[in-house]
């Protein structure tokens, strides 16, 4: 049977951490054999759910203790620059697509869904991807976000069909949480939480001792 896996976290870093910690425990380890490093090992959920109840506390990139020595996996500034991909259509002549181009015209018209039309809704759902997504080999991994307007707060729920934990998860969730302030302050309502799903949020092999360093697991 799949294990199915729920987190509860504080904030953005406390969800980063707990992700790390528990997937050296509970991690299906496979070979990878179609996509991004094919023929290495990952360690992978087999769908996980994570409730972030202050994505909003800053800082927004993972904690990592100077006496580690190890680099933070998400840069200083790293999130502010990313964010324009999120949000506009800019995409360098290298790139299949950015998450930007499906989702600018949708922020605008989710925006205006619920300022003209009221929150009492279901259909404010931003769709990144379409059907010839499944042709490229390196399709998009964030799929969509869901928002909902509740206890006057607006809060999202994302999915992730694949999700790398060590740069991927803290970056993305870093400028999905700035894109959802910003909609908030839009709507005018307060910033809310995040629920975000995955079945494929991974660990490759190159970074399990890194892993393990960070959650003080050095010696299993």
């Amino acid at each position: 049977m799949l294990n199915v896996i729920s987190i509860e976290a504080r904030d953005i870093p406390d969800a980063w951490f707990q992700c790390v910690y528990k997937i050296i425990d509970c991690g299906h380890k496979y070979i990878i054999e179609r996509g991004s490093y094919k023929g290495q090992e990952r360690l992978e959920f087999d769908y996980i759910t994570i409730h972030i109840k202050y994505p909003g506390v800053r800082p927004l990139i993972p904690d990592i203790p100077p006496a580690l020595g190890i680099p933070n996996p998400v840069a200083d500034g790293y999130i502010e620059d990313y964010l324009p991909y999120l949000m506009t259509d800019s995409k360098q002549p290298n790139e299949d697509y950015t998450y930007g181009q499906y989702l600018e015209p949708q922020i605008n018209e989710v925006i205006k869904m619920y300022k003209e039309g009221g929150y009492g809704t279901n259909q404010a759902y931003m769709t990144v991807g379409n059907p010839e997504a499944i042709y490229l080999n390196d399709p998009p991994c964030l799929r969509g976000i869901d928002t909902r307007i509740r206890y006057g707060k607006l809060h999202f729920i994302v999915y992730f069909r694949s999700w790398d934990i060590w740069n991927g998860f803290p970056a993305n969730l870093g400028a999905i949480q700035m894109l959802k302030e910003y909609m908030a302050q839009e709507i005018d309502v307060k910033d809310g939480e995040i629920i975000a799903a995955s079945k494929g949020l991974h660990l490759y092999d190159y970074i399990w001792e890194l892993a393990k360093l960070r959650t003080m697991r050095t010696k299993e």
